[in-house]
């Protein structure tokens, strides 16, 4: 598919980044920009999408704290608490609840069972997580922020009424089914909640967590996700004009050159072992993989760029940073009859699924 857009006017959309989580790991684990599934009129087959993230400093994994330090809190919580992004009000919102409306905020309710039931256990391992690590003093005592208007992380009951209308009753019912039997699973690592990320669709292996934001998890090395490929937008060309991508790095990176032909403004580009670009050069200058894929407002930080007559055509390979569980592959690993354990072990390697006491 290819399209051509206005970097600006793509850029002022996807940049609201779903997180919000005081620049931890992208919202409640989530994939790291505006969802086109409900954010901004995209398709109903398309889970959460992929805006640039911000890189954190080192430590931003944990939130800045010792990561020696002991947790804040350990165990299983009877609520979450998650600040609302539109009015920074904190939200107390039961276990159950909460990985209703996490679940329909990144997937389709007709996904399969086991690729809901994977998402809805990683989302409530992600925040428990970070209530163990976030900053929660710049949060107003909540763990991470999500805008359920916006249907982004988290939706209310309000939300889901207004978004599921008639087919609220069954919609609900249908993941209460799903997720009550596993509301006190959690994914672990060394016996603490795991920092079980997630995005729409890898390149067809997942990014380690390094190569995205500074700090190596473990159980975020990266691993294949071939199943992948066969998702729907996996593959999308996006074209600019050479002014368009003038202002794009010239707003974006210092020290740019550009006085050659546009032809000559891309050079050499060197790939994290997943095949992401983890740094390509840029008017002279060396820039981060991750920082063109936000100066350009691009789907996957796995792109090439050509010049061809007259205009610029980035191809991107997946959608969202790649790093933990991809909810395509998620999908497709259903399909094939893997359960939610299987899925959540395949991505998150070396993790315990357990109750946490």
């Amino acid at each position: 598919m290819k399209k051509t857009i206005l970097p600006i006017l793509l850029f002022a959309l996807l940049t609201y980044c779903l997180p919000m989580v005081s620049l931890l790991l992208p919202a409640a684990g989530a994939d790291d920009g505006a969802n086109p599934f409900f954010g901004f009129g995209g398709g109903a087959s398309s889970p959460s999408s992929a805006a640039p993230a911000p890189t954190p400093a080192p430590g931003a994994l944990t939130g800045g704290k010792d990561p020696n330090a002991a947790p804040a809190q350990t165990g299983d919580s009877p609520v979450i608490l998650i600040q609302n992004a539109a009015d920074s009000s904190v939200l107390e919102v039961p276990v159950l609840d909460y990985m209703i409306g996490a679940a329909a905020s990144e997937m389709p309710v007709n996904w399969p069972d086991e690729a809901l039931k994977a998402q809805a256990v990683a989302s409530h391992s992600y925040a428990l997580y970070q209530r163990d690590h976030a900053d929660t003093d710049k949060l107003g005592g909540a763990w991470f922020s999500a805008d359920p208007a916006r249907r982004q992380g988290y939706m209310t009951e309000e939300v889901l009424r207004s978004y599921w209308g008639d087919a609220y009753s069954e919609n609900y019912a249908r993941l209460k089914s799903l997720f009550e039997p596993i509301v006190d699973k959690v994914l672990t690592w060394e016996g603490a909640p795991a920092a079980a990320c997630y995005h729409a669709i890898s390149c067809g292996r997942t990014e380690a967590s390094e190569n995205v934001w500074s700090e190596a998890l473990p159980y975020l090395a990266g691993v294949d996700s071939t199943l992948d490929l066969a998702a729907e937008g996996y593959e999308q060309t996006v074209t600019y004009t050479a002014q368009q991508m003038y202002d794009a790095l010239t707003a974006s990176f210092a020290g740019v050159d550009l006085t050659a032909k546009p032809g000559k403004w891309f050079g050499d580009a060197k790939y994290t072992d997943a095949g992401y670009v983890q740094s390509i050069q840029v008017g002279g200058v060396f820039a981060k993989g991750t920082d063109v894929r936000a100066a350009l407002g691009l789907r996957s930080a796995c792109f090439t760029v050509q010049y061809v007559d007259g205009a610029f055509a980035v191809t991107t390979k997946g959608y969202g940073h790649g790093v933990g569980l991809s909810q395509w592959g998620a999908k497709n690993m259903a399909l094939t009859g893997k359960s939610f354990s299987e899925i959540l072990a395949a991505y998150f390697p070396g993790t315990a699924l357990e109750v946490l006491g």
